[in-house]
Order: structure tokens, then sequence, then C-alpha cells
């Protein structure tokens, strides 16, 4: 009898497990891409930047070899270089204005410039953008010291070696919607670039899904912590929205979407991307727009209602970070290429990558998602129209438990309507596109409906 028994558990606990196991599916195309991305690659285009000197924002911008004019040319020859491959899709400028004095960080007018590569959609009925960004400019203890050398190569080289690495892998492939692979001046005297790039978007009424902003990735250790770990990479994201919050106050204490915002969504996306194609890489979702009392190039999207998000190693060196390069009581500083992981800043590009790619690939968000909300019901009926742009085979109805940091559960319907045995006072709801060969679109919160 005992020994029955002892069968029996154990049938119900294989049984159990095998019910938990999850398939992951991943598209071979984005998985081909993703194994492209080259550590040796990233070496050298990080090695190549450090070479300039400085990249600081106000440092010479005529000199051939040295400062971040020299970098922001040869940024271009790349992005023109691999061009040549896109079948005529890919093209890239030098977006350049006059900064002017502030007062502060910049005492004099100076040529600044954003170098950005397209890759256009090969859809026309979709106008949809996706961005990638990291910043060129480097600095030492001052942040106006344009002379000295700073080799800057992990803050920011290793954002702008991903975005260049991104350029090169993804403009062989083609996509529904529209990438742009972007390296923004002016970061460390003020975001100067970012807010130039984000006023643009706006002004000229860019359909800008979703920035990803790469700033600081290529370490794996913090030295006054001794942690060593290059298996998780950091997801900053804003939860409330920026924009016009004193007008969505009201509707956001009544839906209780405080930790819903648009960057928030897109962090979780990330998650589950990066995850799917990436392996022995965590990817943690941090709740603050970014570190704390600082700032990033993400920034100035969020503020201007775009879904934007920064990717930050885990471990941050502060040893190497804006430092006079010297050596005090045995310690080195300096922001040198040798201190990097290049593995660990293949695997933080490669999220960018698949995450691109798969939103890219995806048709666009369902329109005018609305949850049933005339009657008191422990059920809960969604509703939606088709997304704009794209292929659709289906749509997912995502749920998570209100206090559960991402998406729980997915359920799969053709259809443009679904009724769950689940209470909406108990869980959070969205719905996603899924195109014909299952990319998933960000997902939409849905909105009362009282008719």
């Amino acid at each position: 009898m005992r020994k029955t028994t002892t069968l029996l558990i154990g049938s119900l606990l294989v049984s159990s497990f095998v019910r938990a196991q999850q398939v992951v599916l991943r598209d071979p195309q984005i998985s081909s891409l993703v194994a492209e991305v080259s550590p040796d690659s990233l070496r050298s285009h990080v090695d190549k930047l450090v070479s300039f000197g400085t990249r600081h924002t106000l440092s010479t911008v005529t000199d051939p070899k040295r400062g971040i004019g020299a970098a922001r040319r040869w940024v271009l020859s790349k992005f023109n270089d691999y061009a040549k491959q896109s079948g005529g899709r890919m093209t890239a400028v030098i977006d350049t204005w006059m900064l002017e004095p502030d007062g502060r960080r910049v005492d004099k007018a100076h040529e600044i410039g954003n170098v950005m590569a397209t890759l256009k959609g090969t859809d026309p009925n979709d106008d949809r953008i996706f961005m990638v960004s990291g910043h060129i400019d480097s600095r030492v203890t001052d942040v106006n010291n344009r002379e000295a050398d700073a080799p800057g190569a992990n803050d920011d080289g290793s954002g702008t070696a991903a975005v260049i690495e991104l350029a090169r892998v993804m403009s062989k492939a083609s996509f529904p919607a529209t990438i742009i692979f972007v390296v923004v001046s002016g970061e460390e005297q003020g975001l100067y670039g970012a807010n130039h790039l984000a006023e643009k978007a706006t002004n000229e009424k860019w359909n800008l899904e979703a920035l990803l902003n790469n700033d600081i990735m290529g370490s794996n250790h913090s030295p006054d912590t001794r942690l060593i770990d290059n298996t998780k990479l950091r997801v900053f994201s804003e939860g409330l929205p920026a924009f016009d919050t004193d007008k969505r106050a009201n509707g956001i204490r009544q839906y209780g979407t405080e930790n819903d915002g648009k960057a928030r969504t897109l962090a979780r996306y990330v998650k589950e991307i990066g995850e799917r194609y990436v392996d022995n890489l965590e990817i943690k979702l941090i709740y603050r727009n970014d570190r704390y009392l600082r700032g990033g190039d993400h920034t100035p999207f969020v503020n201007r209602d775009f879904a934007a998000v920064r990717l930050t190693e885990m471990n941050e060196n502060f040893n190497n970070q804006h430092q006079d390069l010297r050596t005090e009581k045995g310690v080195e500083y300096g922001d040198y290429a040798k201190n990097m992981d290049f593995e660990y800043l293949r695997k933080n590009t490669a999220v960018n990558l698949a995450t691109l790619s798969n939103l890219a690939k995806a048709p666009s968000m369902p329109q005018n998602v609305t949850l049933e909300a005339r009657n008191l019901t422990n059920s809960t009926s969604l509703f939606w129209q088709a997304p704009k742009a794209g292929k659709v085979k289906g749509y997912y109805v995502l749920m998570r438990e209100t206090n559960w940091p991402f998406w729980q559960k997915k359920f799969f319907t053709d259809k443009n309507g679904l009724t769950l045995p689940y209470s909406k006072d108990n869980y959070f709801f969205a719905v996603q596109a899924v195109g014909e060969d299952g990319h998933e679109s960000l997902p939409v919160l849905p909105r009362p409906s009282m008719r």
C-alpha cells in the first residue's frame, strides 16, 4: 500500500512538471541575426572610438583624427558601408545644428550632430518607426574639459558600438516597419542631441512606437561591492506618463494603472523577447525612469509621450566612469576598453536586435481596445479592432495579477473579442496583435466601455 501511494504521488509530480513546461518558439531569421552579433566586431568598434582621443561634445569638429567631429564622420562611414548591403533601403546622414551657450556646460556656440541610419520598412502602408540609440560623446571628471583624453570605452562607447553593430547585422535583412539607428551627441552636456531628435520626432509627427536607449552596457563588475556578473541586464522604465500627467491622473487612479505607462509596457516586452532569444541572460526590470537622481537620452522621448527605455549593465564601475586618467593608491581610474566584457556586450546588443526585429516584423497594435464595464461580473470581456498595418493571424489577451511585475498568461484568439473567467477587479489585461509568423505587437491596455 505504501509503495502504491509513493508511485501515485511520483506520477502526479511528473504530470505537474510536464504541464508546467513551456515551449519557447524562436523565429529562425531572428535567431540567425542574433548569432551574427560578434564580440570581436563590437571590440573593434570600441577600439576605434577610443582612438579619437576625446569625443567631448565641445571638442574639435575639424581635426581629421581627433575629437567628436572625426568620430561622427567615422560612424557615418560605417553606416554608409553597411547601407551597400541593404538593397538601397538604408541611408545615413549627420544631422547637425549649432548648440548655443547655456551658461553651465556649454560656454560658447558649437556645432553638434547626431549620426542617423534609417533602414526603410518594406510595407508602404506601415509608417511605424522603431529606434535604437547610444551617445557618442565622452568626458573626464571636469565635464567642461574638452582637451583631455577621454576614452569613453564603456560610457558610452558600448552603446555606440552596439548601434553600429546592429546596423551592420540588420541592414542585410528586411522588415515591414522602419528602424532608425542613431548615435546622439551632447548627452554629457545635458541630453542635447536626444532633445533635438525627440523634438524633431514630435514636430514631424513620427509614428515612433519604441526607443531603446543603450548607455553603459559593457562592464560586468563593480569594485566597491565586488560583484562580478554578466548574466543580468537592467531595463529602466517610467511608470507614470511624463506627458500631461495632470490631465491623466484621474484615469490612472481610477483604473489603477500607475504601473502601466508606455515605457513600462515596452520594458516588459524587452524582457520577454530578449530572454526568448538570448541565452544565459536575465533582464531585470527596474521600476524608475533612470538610476537614482540621474538621467539619460531616453528621457526627452518619455517627456514627449513616446515609449522609451534605458538598457544598462547590472553593476556599474564608477572607477571607470567620468574619470580623469590616473592611478591613485594602486587603483587605476579611466574608461578603458580593457575593463569591458565583450561577450556581455554581445548579449546586451542581441537583446536590442531581437526586440527591434520582433517589433518591426509584427503587425501594428490593435485599435480601440475596450473592456466591457457596464455590468458587475466575475468574468472579463474585451473587444478590439484590427491593427492599421500588417497581416494578422490572431491576438493574445495578456493577463497578470495586479501585484505582479509582468504578464503571467497569454490567451490566443482569432476573433476580435474574448471573454475570460477572471475578474477585472483582480487582474490587469492587455491585447496584442499576432502576425502570421507569430511576432507580437506591443500590448495595448483597454479603456472601459460603458455602452
